[in-house]
C-alpha cells in the first residue's frame, strides 16, 4: 500500500517512516503542505497522514484539496493541539481518524492496519 505523510517535524517524519516500511508499505515523504498536496495531484494514495500544523499549507487544506481531487482517500490527522474544536472540525471536513501529539508509534500502526484492511 502507497501511504503519504505529510510532516514537518523530522523526528515525528523519520519514525512514522521506519514503521510503515517496517509493515511493508511504500511511503511518500512530504515535509509541508503545499508538497503534499502537488504530490497528491500526481500520486494515488491508498493513506494519507498529517500534520494539522503545516508550513505552506494546513493538514485541514490537505484535507480539503483531497475531497476536492474527488479521491476516497482515508486520512489520518496528526496535532499536538488536542483541542477539542480542532478535532471536531477536523471529522468535520471529513477527517477518518485524529491522534493527538505525542503518540505511540504502535497505536498509530493499528490504526493505519485498521483503514488499509477495509
Amino acid at each position: 500500500m502507497l501511504i503519504l505523510i505529510a510532516e514537518d517535524d523530522e523526528l515525528i517524519l523519520k519514525t512514522i517512516e521506519h514503521k510503515l516500511l517496517k509493515e511493508g508499505h511504500e511511503v511518500i515523504l512530504t515535509r509541508n503542505g503545499k508538497e503534499a498536496i502537488e504530490t497528491l495531484k500526481e500520486k494515488d494514495v491508498d493513506l494519507a497522514i498529517t500534520d494539522i500544523m503545516m508550513p505552506f499549507a494546513s493538514g485541514i487544506e490537505i484535507l480539503s484539496a483531497i475531497q476536492a481531487m474527488g479521491k476516497n482517500v482515508p486520512v489520518i490527522m496528526l496535532s499536538s493541539m488536542g483541542q477539542e474544536e480542532v478535532v471536531l472540525n477536523a471529522f468535520d471536513l471529513g477527517a477518518s481518524d485524529f491522534i493527538v501529539k505525542p503518540f505511540s508509534p504502535s497505536e498509530l500502526m493499528l490504526r493505519v492496519r485498521r483503514f488499509l484492511s477495509k
